[in-house]
């Protein structure tokens, strides 16, 4: 008996619990995988995608405020976090992504929320501060600019909300995870704006 004719309903609903996607699609993939579960979610997860860049240009208009306070009450943050219709508003998937976002913004600080956003001339005087670094270490000059992308890299992971790796699983980052919680409620879903407050902060 060949991997795909062994494949049954108990293995479907395994593949659907993990990934989100619906039980046709899931069958097609562990079918496409011979019955390889992980190679089936790398399917369902590669598809996922293709659905949420076919979305980009959607408007997301709907949404939530979400609101997080640290233990203590000494950090606080808000989000709010868009979707193209109240129905995914009130799903459990789009809730629980809005309070993981919130969380991941009271933890870890970002600036900005993509590279997009960082200024020029923030990028610009990190770039000087990298080839100065890069000088003082005494760097052949040749590789200085593969060593100022690897940093600017790291730069925009520490302070891009997008970027940043999820704080309760470093393996994917918060970008990651919007996408997919996208693919997972079929809409294309959006931080719009969001804020951090830690009590005795000055404000620049």
């Amino acid at each position: 008996m060949s991997d795909i004719e062994r494949i049954d309903a108990k293995q479907v609903k395994e593949l659907r619990d993990k990934t989100g996607a619906g039980m046709m699609d899931c069958k097609r993939a562990l079918e496409g995988a011979e019955g390889d579960t992980e190679k089936a979610v790398r399917i369902l997860r590669e598809k996922g995608l293709a659905r949420v860049k076919q979305r980009d240009e959607r408007e997301t208009e709907q949404g939530i405020i979400e609101a997080y306070l640290h233990i203590g009450r000494q950090i606080g943050a808000l989000v709010e976090l868009n979707c193209e219709t109240d129905f995914v508003a009130r799903n459990d998937e789009f809730l629980e992504l809005a309070h993981l976002v919130a969380l991941q913004i009271a933890a870890c600080n970002p600036l900005y929320q993509d590279r997009e956003s960082v200024p020029g001339d923030v990028v610009d005087s990190k770039k000087e501060i990298y080839r100065e670094l890069c000088v003082a270490d005494g760097k052949p000059e040749k590789e200085h600019d593969s060593i100022i992308d690897e940093m600017l890299e790291k730069y925009y992971q520490e302070v891009c909300l997008l970027e940043q790796p999820f704080v309760k699983d470093p393996s994917e980052s918060v970008g990651e995870l919007l996408t997919q919680t996208s693919a997972k409620v079929g809409e294309k879903l959006a931080i719009r704006r969001f804020s951090r407050f830690q009590v005795g902060e000055k404000q620049e």
